[in-house]
């Protein structure tokens, strides 16, 4: 059974069909897997910190031992609850993919104890991974897909958290933060914390976006664009840590690649227009650069060539494809491309 629609996720995770003895919760963003993993995990034991009632494991248990899931999945519950075994689920691993993956089925099907309730955390799965197959054909198991949330979703998130501390933002303030929020609902969590403590709990305050300034500071879109007029100005350990800044802010490897495929392309208009006779500085100007950075932008210019830009094009281009395939290490990938594209800045003078 997939559950992909939000309704029919939250009434599962508030009240578990009586059928279902095992569910898998997994997706790129942990934040939101964990939560509802202990959502569900408070609904199936009465303490899931009972280490009587509850088997904690991950993968690395599993590669100890082969056996041990199913083990566990056998065990009756010492205490007379229903028995919880939660496991962590974070490897690439495909014979430990595999091997989760028959244990599910079995218990799925009341192979092990039947009583007994299986929750798999776990990351970004593909298509072709055993686990999620498994747990979307089996009947007596539940798949519940995790995305990242919509804005409408964070900015309840921020209104409710914020509220508990009698704190809250007008609807510019809420727009302005919740458009400046990490991805990752871990992350966000800790930055909604970090607003209460700026503005002060039980305060009363209603912030404005001009509050909000010294505690939002540089727009990471602002971090991104300055790693990649870095790393076609052959500064590589610039360019490295302003992307991994820009990773911190909540920004991801796609959009780092992005960035850097934007600067060249204003690189490649602004030499295309000065090579049918427009100035450098007009040229650049008609890019669309920005006024700060036109000083870096026309040393660059003057060092890049059409030629140079078709040959590390498709280096980008790559980059962006291997970004957008599930489970890849974007913010790697990100990096080898400013490494890369420096690289090349370096060997043209810059």
């Amino acid at each position: 059974m997939i559950l992909g629609k939000r309704p029919d996720i939250e009434r599962f995770l508030s009240k578990p069909d009586a059928g279902i003895r095992a569910a898998l919760i997994y997706g790129r963003d942990l934040g939101v897997v964990r939560d509802r993993g202990h959502q569900l995990a408070a609904k199936i034991a009465r303490d899931p910190d009972d280490p009587f009632d509850v088997a904690q494991l991950t993968d690395g248990d599993l590669d100890n031992d082969a056996a041990r899931l199913e083990g566990e999945l056998s065990a009756q519950s010492l205490m007379g609850g229903r028995r919880l075994v939660r496991l962590r689920f974070g490897t690439e691993k495909s014979s430990l993919d595999k091997l989760a993956a028959e244990a599910l089925t079995r218990h799925a099907a009341g192979a092990l104890n039947p009583d007994a309730f299986l929750l798999i955390e776990a990351g970004a799965l593909g298509r072709d991974s055993a686990l999620r197959k498994a747990a979307e054909k089996a009947p007596g198991a539940a798949t519940i897909p995790c995305y990242e949330d919509e804005p409408g979703d964070v900015a309840r998130q921020v209104r409710e958290a914020l509220a508990k501390d009698n704190l809250s933002l007008n609807a510019e303030a809420l727009a302005v933060f919740v458009a400046r929020m990490p991805k990752e609902r871990g992350v966000a969590r800790q930055e909604i914390e970090r607003l209460a403590l700026f503005l002060g709990p039980g305060s009363g305050v209603v912030a404005t976006a001009a509050d909000l300034e010294p505690f939002l500071g540089v727009e990471p879109e602002a971090s991104l664009s300055d790693a990649a007029v870095d790393a076609f100005g052959g500064r590589i350990g610039d360019a490295q840590a302003g992307l991994r800044r820009a990773a911190q802010e909540g920004e991801g490897g796609p959009a780092a690649v992005r960035a850097m495929g934007m600067h060249l392309g204003r690189l490649r208009r602004t030499l295309t227009l000065a090579k049918s006779g427009a100035g450098l500085q007009e040229a650049a100007k008609a890019s669309g650069v920005f006024w700060k950075q036109e000083r870096e932008f026309l040393r660059q210019a003057r060092s890049w060539t059409l030629d140079e830009l078709d040959r590390i094009q498709p280096e980008i281009l790559n980059a962006d494809r291997l970004c957008k395939t599930a489970g890849s290490p974007d913010q790697l990938i990100a990096e080898r491309l400013a490494l890369a594209v420096a690289g090349r800045a370096r060997r043209l003078g810059l």
